[in-house]
């Protein structure tokens, strides 16, 4: 059995173009991710423990300095934290984590996408081109869609005998329901490209982000490709550190990514798409 670890990044907001008070017009965000990170079952024991030996002695380190005490569940990581120096000063406890034991913590991540074969698979959908028709919750579904899709394919080609699970931050109530049913539409007619999930569970499960080191993994991974095609280029560190992990098919030609989608197919962002994909093409 897979677990797949899915997290989004960018807004939800469809449209690309505000109107502030004055009536003048700005750009919005145009870019949406959602990314997953797949994880087999066997593997998940060594993946928890290896991450978890690193928070425990950075809470360890922590409290020897401050005297208070931690858990688990306080060292959530996300890429903000990591990215951005203001916002750990204002959480409880990365106010305390120094910076190189925010690289250590990061590393403990990044290393186990390697160390237990992970794969990664990713949707980005250019708002800019968006036909009319589309929602915020249309929006929404269609990368859920295309996700699954690269999920069943990848389990077909390279892992027939296996099952998997979608495993989501739990975001509440309501948006909890909309991806159940978003996930059990599926299920029951395939995809509008004709893909049937065989091999993925009939619904998804939810989890507490700050419970769950695999979604932890994947807010850092939807960022990353977030970065790339929000401010265009395959030149950024961290993506630099994932990009050998995207599902590769060995059906399609060897520059293609198989595990990256930009939607609409009219994007300029394919082009972006396609060297990213030429930057780990098989010899």
């Amino acid at each position: 059995m897979y677990f797949f670890y899915i997290d989004e990044s960018g807004s939800r907001d469809h449209t690309t173009i505000g109107t502030r008070a004055d009536g003048s017009k700005f750009d919005k965000d145009h870019i949406f991710v959602l990314c997953a990170v797949s994880l087999l079952e066997h593997k998940w024991n060594r993946f928890e423990t290896a991450i978890n030996n690193v928070k425990r002695e950075i809470i360890d380190d922590v409290q020897s300095a401050t005297g208070k005490r931690f858990t688990i569940a306080d060292v959530d990581i996300h890429s903000n934290l990591v990215r951005q120096p203001s916002r750990r000063n204002q959480h409880p406890f990365f106010q305390w984590v120094t910076r190189e034991q925010m690289t250590r913590l990061t590393d403990a991540f990044y290393t186990q996408l390697l160390q237990n074969y992970m794969r990664l698979f990713a949707i980005v959908i250019d708002k800019r081109k968006l036909a009319d028709f589309f929602d915020q919750e249309k929006m929404a579904r269609k990368a859920y869609e295309l996700l699954l899709e690269r999920i069943q394919n990848f389990l077909a080609e390279f892992h027939q005998s296996h099952k998997g699970v979608i495993v989501s931050d739990d975001c509440g109530k309501q948006m909890n329901r909309s991806l159940a049913l978003k996930h059990n539409y599926f299920q029951l007619q395939g995809t509008s490209s004709g893909v049937r999930l065989t091999n993925i569970v009939e619904k998804p499960f939810f989890v507490r982000d700050e419970l769950s080191n695999g979604a932890q993994l994947a807010d850092l991974c939807a960022y990353n490709v977030y970065r790339v095609f929000r401010y265009p280029s395959a030149d950024y560190s961290y993506f630099e550190r994932i990009l050998p992990r995207f599902y590769r098919s060995l059906q399609t030609r060897p520059e293609k990514l198989d595990g990256l989608k930009v939607f609409p197919d009219d994007s300029d962002l394919l082009e972006l798409a396609k060297v990213i994909g030429q930057k780990t093409a098989r010899p």
